[in-house]
């Protein structure tokens, strides 16, 4: 199967590290066009270096824009104006008791796990439609089937996203524009390496081998049993983004290593 992009522009939010850095990567590697999206000026040049390195030949701009709010997503918007493609990645996580979530809490993890895909999808499927053609995927997580008990706020915002990308799909139905979300489950991504950098220091033991404990323990009906690669969870993204996926729309996708348990 040969995916090119070559024509295509693609949005990615957060895109600076992690995830979506490694989603840019992935659709930059097959062709498209991309912006990367962080919150500062310097995250934002570092990844476009990052990428540039590897992938000297490129199209590659940037966007700095704090998605939480009304204004960021506007200054997102002016900006980058139209896409082809666009990936909803942006989002925040923490665990917090229930009793201790605030309503203020609850309403920062709304607006920029949720609203900020709301307001992007809402101006960018304007364009989509006048090609008859277009892509947005949300990054979720298997938190949003599998609802963590110390971080309720986070698991109610990550099943928003399914709800809402399946409604956009059933919204958008024949127009040529599929709809779609990717649920990844524990990612060694660049976060994940740092959360686990003073233990392994500390222990002698690889961050790989770390990782493989952390799942074990605290997820483990894991079937590959061990964190995904950022790659791997970015080869989906960039499929369901393709052509070749033009069946697929208003599903929910797995990237959890088999961590939801059951058969659907």
């Amino acid at each position: 199967m040969q995916i090119d992009f070559t024509g295509k522009t693609a949005l990615i939010t957060a895109s600076s590290g992690g995830i979506g850095f490694g989603i840019a990567q992935g659709l930059a590697a097959a062709g498209a066009s991309v912006t990367i999206n962080g919150r500062s000026q310097t995250s934002v040049d570092r990844a476009i270096e990052r990428l540039q390195a590897t992938l000297p030949k490129a199209v590659i701009s940037g966007a700095v824009a704090d998605l939480g709010t009304v204004e960021g997503c506007d200054a997102l918007i002016s900006q980058v104006p139209e896409v082809d493609i666009l990936v909803n990645n942006a989002g925040i996580y923490g665990m917090l008791d229930f009793f201790d979530t605030d309503d203020a809490t609850w309403d920062r993890y709304w607006q920029t796990n949720v609203m900020s895909g709301v307001r992007l999808s809402r101006h960018y499927i304007e364009s989509m439609q006048n090609k008859d053609w277009g892509r947005i995927v949300f990054i979720s997580s298997e938190s949003a089937r599998n609802i963590p008990a110390d971080m309720i706020h986070y698991g109610v915002s990550k099943t928003a996203q399914l709800s809402l990308s399946r409604g956009l799909a059933k919204k958008l139905a024949g127009s040529g524009i599929t709809v779609n979300s990717v649920l990844p489950g524990p990612t060694r991504s660049d976060g994940f390496d740092a959360l686990f950098a003073d233990e392994a220091e500390s222990t002698g033991k690889s961050i790989d081998q770390l990782g493989k404990e952390f799942v074990m323990a605290q997820r483990p009906s894991s079937v590959i049993q061990r964190p995904a690669s950022v790659e791997e969870v970015a080869n989906m993204v960039v499929y369901v983004c393709s052509s070749q996926a033009s069946a697929t729309s208003g599903a929910a996708l797995r990237v959890d290593g088999g961590v939801v348990d059951d058969i659907v």
